[in-house]
């Protein structure tokens, strides 16, 4: 894993998909939504996160756009907060090594949008 893309999404699904709040994180995950129930207004998230709102929504636009198998290990490895780590393997259909394999691969796929949306 690559540890600051791993703090990123840890933070992602905090703030997009925070299982404490009524629907999902802010409006579910939908910034258009938070915004028209915030009148148009971009607001911190509330627990301190040092991800701004517009990177954990680039983050999201990132996660969505992942081949499927890495896109489902990754919502399985983060938003999948209840699981054992054998049903979370049981749920993409691969073995530990491979479903670290693909976390790791989707962490570089990650890494390298971000770096492409910088440059």
């Amino acid at each position: 894993m690559i540890k600051p893309i791993d703090e990123m999404l840890k933070l992602w699904a905090e703030e997009m998909h925070d299982p404490g709040v009524a629907g999902g994180g802010y409006a579910g995950g939908n910034l258009l939504a938070m915004m028209m129930a915030n009148k148009g207004e971009m607001i911190r998230g509330t627990r301190g996160s040092r991800v701004l709102l517009d990177r954990v929504g680039e983050l999201d636009l990132i996660v969505n756009g992942l081949p499927e198998q890495q896109k489902e290990v990754v919502t399985e490895h983060y938003l999948n907060r209840d699981s054992e780590p054998a049903q979370k393997y049981r749920h993409c259909r691969c073995s530990r090594n491979t479903f670290y394999l693909r976390l790791h691969v989707a962490h570089q796929t990650i890494q390298a949008r971000l770096m492409r949306r910088v440059a």
